[in-house]
Order: C-alpha cells, then sequence, then structure tokens
C-alpha cells in the first residue's frame, strides 16, 4: 500500500522518523511520491526540502544518513512512520534528535537480547548455549534462574558493586530464558505489574 500524496494540496506528507532502536523520535520532515519512492529504493531516508524545493537524502553533507528498517503507513494513507537505524547524530545542529534529546534507551537492548535468544532457540545450534539450555527442558531452565537468584542475593549482601551487576545480569539472562521456553516475554511481566497499578 503507498501514501496518498492527493490528500494533501502541496502533494507533501509528513514522515516521522524513529529510532529502530531506541524507539526515540528523532525527526520529522516531509516527502513527496519521488522522496517515498527513492527512500524505499535506496534504505535511506530521503526528504522533499521544502526550503531547497529538491529531493535531499538526510545525511548528504554531514554523513548523518538515517538507515531505513521499517516503513509504515498510517490509517488514511496521509503520513508515515519510519523506524531508521542512525549513522550519528540526527539533527543539523548536532544533538541526537531535533528535539535536542538524547538517543538512548538502554533498556530497548532487553528487545534485541529476546529477538537473539529466540534466533538461537531456533536454530538449536548445537555450540550454542542458549540452545543447550532449551534442549534441556524447563526443569533446567528454572533451575538455572534458582541458581543465579542465590548467587545475586549473595552478592547483594557483600559490598562488591560490581559482582552483584554481574550476578544480576545472569540472573535476568536466564529468566528471559525462562519466560521463553514458558512462551512469554518481559513484556508480558510489564503488563502484569501494569494492571496491578489501580
Amino acid at each position: 500500500m503507498k501514501p496518498d500524496f492527493s490528500k494533501s494540496h502541496d502533494q507533501l506528507i509528513p514522515a516521522v522518523i524513529q529510532d529502530a532502536k531506541t524507539q526515540k523520535v528523532l525527526m520529522l520532515g516531509y516527502m513527496n511520491e519521488a522522496a517515498f519512492e527513492a527512500t524505499e529504493k535506496s534504505q535511506r531516508v530521503t526528504f522533499y526540502s521544502r526550503s531547497k524545493q529538491r529531493l535531499w537524502i538526510k545525511g548528504e553533507e554531514s554523513g548523518n544518513f538515517l538507515n531505513v528498517d521499517s516503513i509504515h503507513l498510517d490509517c488514511d494513507q496521509d503520513s508515515l512512520l519510519i523506524y531508521a537505524n542512525p549513522e550519528g547524530p540526527t539533527c543539523h545542529k548536532g544533538t541526537d534528535t531535533c528535539w535536542g534529546e538524547q538517543n538512548v534507551n538502554s533498556l530497548a537492548f532487553i528487545a534485541e537480547l529476546e529477538a537473539i535468544i529466540a534466533q538461537r532457540k531456533a536454530a538449536d545450534d548445537q555450540n550454542s548455549y542458549v540452545a543447550s539450555l532449551f534442549r534441556e527442558g524447563i526443569n533446567k531452565i528454572a533451575q538455572k534462574v534458582g541458581e543465579e537468584a542465590v548467587e545475586t542475593v549473595i552478592e547483594a549482601k557483600d559490598n562488591n558493586d560490581q559482582l552483584f551487576l554481574e550476578e544480576s545480569a545472569d540472573l535476568l539472562f536466564h529468566f528471559l530464558v525462562l519466560l521463553q521456553a514458558k512462551g512469554f516475554k518481559l513484556n508480558d511481566i510489564a503488563r502484569t505489574l501494569s494492571s496491578r497499578n489501580g
């Protein structure tokens, strides 16, 4: 399905650019049909510059390109949401976003980690630790979570913050494996917690 550029008197539609990993909104630009087609073809976000009256690839001068991850059309077919992977800061003023925000979201890595766990499970590589856990079954995975929980509690009572963080990371990792073994993700836990807030 393609955008309906005829809905706008100047044949331009807004395109919101969001970081595919951090989910931060990076910028807003406008596309005409030629810019949209160039974006699809090159997989680099291309806008129509209203000031320069021409197509411009974001990053063509700075090298800070926006590489397309996915393109989504809204329900009225007259605006776009583009998930992209930025190469450097997005704003021409040198900031990560056009609103001056830092483009960070450390929790976004959890979704990446869940995807990696799912890939390792599906590939069933004999050399993969994750795949070996799934092969051994739910009892082994649950046992590992228990072991890591005990080690985390032990380190919590000590004064070595780095060891506590390492054991906490091991616990969270194995808990993510357990969730997938049960057919869930961390978002399911977040929804459960959110439902209690009321």
